[in-house]
């Protein structure tokens, strides 16, 4: 009979060693999955919130400068001739615009900092959806703030004839701002303006974009406000790090490069106010 042996030393070994080897090469590929999974679950969430915020900003702001004289819901305890030229007019109210509220309006937020946007119409309800005494279904100027408040994008509404000096505030909790957005690092607007009164154009196209600070001159100028480009730089929901973090550009504002080393997502959308379009065409009938 054969005597039976084992297996050698330098067997055992080789054995082990590429035992190590396999076993190392699975870690590694788990640890690569889970820092992929962690990445998507980053960009997902940044994706997330970058399109919720474009989309509320976008159906909230399409509204800007719209006035229906005509609405049976239109409550007419004010002269609504002068309100509807009002806000017809002055669909981004800027600073010294409201009888009783000089300091509101949109305000450029200088450099590095964000903008302040503030926009008027005729509504239900403002931003938050507050009524502020109306009825249900019940139509009165409306309007609203937008504005960052350290990472938080909020929006506050208001009653335009409260701002005009027209009747007294009504409900505790009318200047109170709502968080629709957390995670904001910059909040930049720009405003699409047509050409001047020297020009004959009622085409009531854009012609360029400016900030805030512009739009006082611009409108004195006979320029018209038709559009709002809005950009918001977004901070993922993760704790991944990295490093060196990228600068983003956003708009006219010099490269922003943020302190907190984590995922970032720029997203910008341009929203035209047919409101606006249509009351500037509405000079060649």
């Amino acid at each position: 009979m054969k005597k039976q042996q084992g297996f050698t030393l330098i067997e055992l070994m080789i054995s082990l060693t590429l035992g190590l080897i396999l076993s190392a090469s699975i870690i590694q590929v788990m640890i690569s999955n889970n820092a992929t999974e962690r990445v998507n679950r980053a960009l997902a969430s940044a994706q997330e919130n970058g399109r919720f915020i474009i989309s509320r900003l976008r159906g909230e702001l399409l509204m800007t400068g719209r006035y229906d004289q005509m609405s049976p819901n239109l409550n007419t305890n004010v002269d609504t001739v002068v309100e509807a030229a009002f806000v017809l007019n002055t669909p981004v109210p800027l600073p010294g615009d409201f009888a009783s509220a000089a300091a509101k309006g949109a305000i450029e937020g200088g450099t590095g900092a964000s903008d302040t946007l503030m926009v008027s119409m005729l509504a239900t309800q403002d931003c938050r959806g507050l009524r502020f005494g109306y009825a249900a279904n019940e139509e009165f100027f409306v309007v609203n703030e937008y504005f960052l408040d350290g990472s938080s994008l909020k929006c506050r509404g208001f009653d335009g004839r409260v701002l005009q000096g027209q009747k007294v505030a009504v409900g505790n909790d009318s200047d109170k701002a709502y968080t629709i957005l957390d995670d904001v690092n910059s909040f930049q607007v720009q405003y699409g303006i047509t050409d001047d009164f020297a020009n004959t154009d009622n085409s009531a196209r854009p012609v360029q974009y400016v900030t805030a600070d512009a739009l006082a001159a611009a409108k004195v100028a006979g320029a018209e406000v038709v559009a709002i480009r809005v950009a918001v730089l977004v901070k993922a929901d993760s704790d991944i790090v990295i490093s060196p973090t990228p600068s983003f550009k956003l708009l006219n504002e010099a490269p922003i490069t943020p302190s907190d080393k984590r995922l970032f997502k720029q997203f910008e959308t341009t929203i035209i106010l047919r409101n606006s379009k249509n009351k500037i065409r509405s000079r060649n009938i």
